[in-house]
C-alpha cells in the first residue's frame, strides 16, 4: 500500500489525487490544506458572478470524497507547523500543489500609499478568504485604476461596476457585498503597458463588460490605432484577433449617459503613485510605443489619472515552503518531471505538481496534464518508495505534532453553516469570512 501525501486542495491538487487513485488501485491519499475549506482558487479566486466556473468545485468534491481519498484541512506545512521533513517521515511520497501564493509588484514610487493593494487582495476580501483584510477598499473612492489587463483585471473591474442586483445572488461575503453596494466609484480605468493585441485577457471575459447593466465601456480609437497589429490583425493569433474586434466595435460605438464609465486603456506604463492627503490621488504614467521586437518603450509623454483606489494585477508568484528548495528568479521549485530536484538531485519521494512547479501559467484545465506528469513520476518511483516502511495511520502522528485537521464531515458542517447564513440574509449560500466563524461552524458549534 502506497500513501502520498499531497499538499494543498485547489485543482492541481485535486487533479493529482484523481491521478493517483485512477492509476493506482493500491494507493492511499491524504489531501492537506492549510485552510478548512478545500478547492483552492476556485473558491477563493474565481469570481463570484463566474457560476459555471465555480461549478467546478462538484468535480473536485468527486475527487476528494473517493473511498481511497481523505481531506485533512487546517493543517499546516511547513514554518509554524508540520515541517516538510516530518510530513516525508509519515508517508511514502509527497506532492506539494501550493500554487502561487504571492502577486508581482510595480516597483514604482507610491505603491505602498494607502489605497493603493494588489488585485488579489482585493478578490481574497470579496471571495471571503479567512486571511483577508477589509481595508475599505471603495470607502470614499470615486475613480479606481486598474493596473494590468489579464483576466483577474477584467474580473476586478467588472466588480468595481457590479450592483446589488447582479451581486446579491452570489456567495459573496455579507460585509464585501454591503460594502460594493454603497460604492460611490463610477469611472474604472484598466491600463496596459503594451497594446490591444498583446493583452492577455480573454474574449469572453472582455465581453461581459459590455453586458453590465448602466455601464459604458470606452475605448480610444487612436489610441488602440497604436498598435500595428490592430490596425492589420490578419496575422494574429485567434484569439488576440477577436480581442481586436470586440475593441474596434467598442471604439466605433456612440457614446451614452451612464451612471458608470469603464475606459480600457493602452501603451501606459506607471510610473508613480501620486498623494494628496497622505493616500493615493492619481497614477502616474508614461506614454509607451512599441519597440518593433514585441516590447514597448517610454516616450517621455506623461499622464495622470485620478484614483482613490488603486489595484494591481500585473501577476501572481510562488512562494518558498520551509524545508523545501526554491527558485527565487522563476518563484518556483526546481523540478525534474515533478520530481523535487535539491541542488540538481533527484529527492526521492518529493514531488510537485500546479503552479509551484511551472509558473502562474495557463487556466484550470491546464493543471490536469501537469498533475498527470508529476503522478506519472511519482508511480515509476513506487517501488522504491514503497521500500521504506510507513507504520500506523498519519492522521494519529499529524494530531500529535499540534495539528487538529478538519476532515470532510466538519467541511460538510462548513458548507451547511454557509446555507443557514445565506438564508438568514435572504440570500443563497453566503461565505463564512473569517477563521473563528469556519472553525466554529467545523467544529459542529453551530452557525
Amino acid at each position: 500500500m502506497l500513501r502520498v501525501a499531497v499538499v494543498g486542495s485547489g485543482p492541481s491538487g485535486c487533479y493529482t489525487a484523481q491521478s493517483l487513485v485512477h492509476l493506482d488501485p493500491a494507493v492511499y491519499v491524504d489531501v492537506l490544506d492549510r485552510l478548512p475549506c478545500p478547492y483552492g482558487l476556485v473558491r477563493y479566486g474565481v469570481a463570484p458572478d463566474h457560476e459555471k466556473i465555480k461549478s467546478l468545485q462538484n468535480n473536485l468534491r468527486t475527487v476528494l470524497e473517493h473511498e481511497r481519498v481523505r481531506f485533512l484541512g487546517g493543517v499546516r506545512i511547513g514554518a509554524g507547523g508540520v515541517p516538510a521533513a516530518r510530513l516525508r517521515e509519515l508517508y511514502h511520497a509527497v506532492v506539494y500543489c501550493v500554487g502561487a501564493a504571492t502577486d508581482r509588484h510595480l516597483g514604482i514610487p507610491g505603491e505602498d500609499l494607502p489605497g493603493s493593494f494588489s488585485a488579489t487582495q482585493f478578490v481574497s476580501w470579496y471571495s471571503a478568504h479567512p486571511d483577508a483584510v477589509d481595508d475599505g477598499f471603495v470607502r470614499a473612492a470615486r475613480s479606481a485604476v486598474v493596473i494590468g489587463v489579464g483576466n483577474v483585471a477584467v474580473d476586478v473591474t467588472r466588480m468595481l461596476a457590479r450592483g446589488a442586483a447582479e451581486l446579491s445572488p452570489t456567495d459573496m461575503p455579507q460585509p464585501a457585498l454591503t460594502a460594493l453596494t454603497a460604492s460611490r466609484v463610477t469611472d474604472v480605468h484598466m491600463v496596459g503597458r503594451r497594446g490591444p493585441s498583446q493583452a492577455r485577457f480573454t474574449t469572453k471575459e472582455l465581453r461581459e463588460l459590455a453586458g453590465l447593466p448602466d455601464t459604458q465601456v470606452e475605448v480610444d480609437r487612436d489610441e488602440l490605432a497604436l498598435d500595428p497589429a490592430y490596425l492589420d490583425p490578419a496575422d494574429l493569433p485567434a484569439a488576440q484577433r477577436r480581442n481586436v474586434e470586440v475593441l474596434r466595435g467598442w471604439a466605433e460605438s456612440p457614446p451614452t449617459e451612464t451612471p458608470r464609465r469603464i475606459h480600457l486603456r493602452f501603451f501606459l506604463r506607471p510610473v508613480e503613485l501620486l498623494a494628496e492627503a497622505g493616500r493615493v490621488a492619481a497614477v502616474r504614467f508614461e506614454r509607451t510605443a512599441p519597440d518593433g521586437h514585441g516590447g514597448v518603450t517610454g516616450t517621455g509623454q506623461y499622464e495622470e489619472i485620478e484614483a482613490q483606489l488603486v489595484l494591481r494585477s500585473v501577476g501572481y508568484r510562488g512562494v518558498s515552503l520551509e524545508g523545501l528548495p526554491f527558485d527565487e528568479q522563476n518563484g518556483t521549485v526546481p523540478h525534474l518531471a515533478g520530481r523535487v530536484l535539491r541542488e540538481g538531485v533527484v529527492a526521492p519521494g518529493e514531488y510537485v505538481a500546479g503552479w509551484i512547479k511551472r509558473g502562474p501559467t495557463g487556466v484550470i484545465g491546464t493543471n490536469r496534464p501537469c498533475a498527470k506528469e508529476t503522478v506519472t513520476s511519482l508511480l515509476e518511483d513506487a517501488d522504491i518508495l514503497v521500500r521504506e516502511e510507513r507504520r500506523g495511520d498519519p492522521l494519529e502522528a499529524l494530531r500529535a505534532e499540534g495539528a487538529e485537521p478538519v476532515e470532510w464531515p466538519g467541511w460538510q458542517s462548513i458548507e451547511r453553516a454557509e446555507a443557514e447564513l445565506g438564508a438568514s440574509l435572504g440570500r443563497t449560500v453566503v461565505k463564512l469570512p473569517d477563521w473563528q466563524s469556519l472553525m466554529t461552524a467545523a467544529r459542529g458549534q453551530g452557525s
